[in-house]
C-alpha cells in the first residue's frame, strides 16, 4: 500500500514542475513532508480544467451512506480496481493525478520487530504523479471531493522494502489518464505498471515520519547512525 508520501515543493517549483496545469493560489500552497490519509492532497482531475485542486485522500464512493468509508479507501489495487464496486465507476470516468515527489514505506529488519522508514523518490529529485481515482459525494449542498492512489507490484528497488508500490505515471501517459471521456479498462491497464527502478532511489529516514503530526523537512533527511 501507499500510506504516506511527500510533495516537498515550493510554489515556484510546483509551477515549474507541472507547467501544463494551473496552480492553486499561492496562499493555499505549502510544501508537505509527511502527507497522511484523510488529509487534503493536490490532484489534477480529468474534468477538462487542467488545474491543481485539493481532494481528501480516501475515496468516498458516490453511493456511500457514511463518508468514514473513505478512511479504508486510500489505495486501490490497479489489477482489480476496474471490477470492484467502490472503484469501477471512477476507473472508467473519474481519474486523476496525485502530485508528489516521493513516498515512504517501512522496511522490516531481520531479527527485529522494528521497521525502518524509507523515503523513495526519483534519483533526479524530479516531482511526479501517482495514478489516482476520484469521486464526488453529495449528501447535501456541500459536495465532498475525494481520491485514492492506485498500487501495483513493486519494482526491484521497492520489493525488498514492501510488496506493493504506488503506480507512478510517466508524463507521456498524463493526457490519456486525464482524458475526460469514459475509457475501457483494457485501454488503461498498460499504463498501470511498476515504474523503472533504474530511475529511482531509496534511503532510510528518521522515525520522525512515523507520526503524521511531524510534517517537517527533517522527515526527509537521511537517517544517521
Amino acid at each position: 500500500m501507499c500510506g504516506r508520501y511527500f510533495i516537498a515543493l515550493k510554489y515556484e517549483d510546483l509551477e515549474n514542475a507541472f507547467p501544463a496545469f494551473t496552480a492553486p493560489p499561492p496562499e493555499l500552497w505549502e510544501a508537505r513532508y509527511n502527507v497522511a490519509p484523510t488529509q487534503n492532497v493536490p490532484v489534477v482531475a480529468n474534468d477538462g480544467k487542467n488545474r491543481i485542486a485539493f481532494f481528501k485522500w480516501g475515496l468516498v464512493p458516490f453511493w456511500a451512506e457514511d463518508p468514514a468509508i473513505g478512511n479504508r479507501m486510500i489505495n486501490a489495487r490497479s489489477e482489480t480496481a476496474a471490477e470492484k464496486p467502490s472503484f469501477r465507476a471512477a476507473f472508467r470516468r473519474r481519474r486523476c493525478l496525485v502530485l508528489a515527489n516521493g513516498f515512504y514505506e517501512w522496511r522490516k529488519e531481520p531479527g527485529s520487530k522494528a521497521k525502518t522508514p524509507m523515503a523513495i523518490r526519483m534519483a533526479s529529485g524530479e516531482p511526479f504523479a501517482f495514478a489516482g481515482l476520484w469521486e464526488i459525494w453529495r449528501p447535501d449542498d456541500t459536495p465532498l471531493l475525494s481520491c485514492t492512489i492506485l498500487t501495483t507490484q513493486p519494482n526491484a528497488l521497492v520489493a525488498p522494502i514492501h510488496n506493493r508500490m504506488p503506480v507512478i505515471l510517466p508524463r507521456a501517459a498524463y493526457a490519456q489518464w486525464l482524458a475526460p471521456e469514459e475509457q475501457q479498462p483494457q485501454a488503461l491497464q498498460p499504463l498501470l505498471k511498476p515504474y523503472p527502478e533504474a530511475e529511482m532511489c531509496a534511503y532510510p529516514v528518521s522515525r520522525l515520519v512515523n507520526n503524521p503530526a511531524n510534517d517537517v523537512p527533517a522527515c526527509l533527511e537521511p537517517a544517521t547512525g
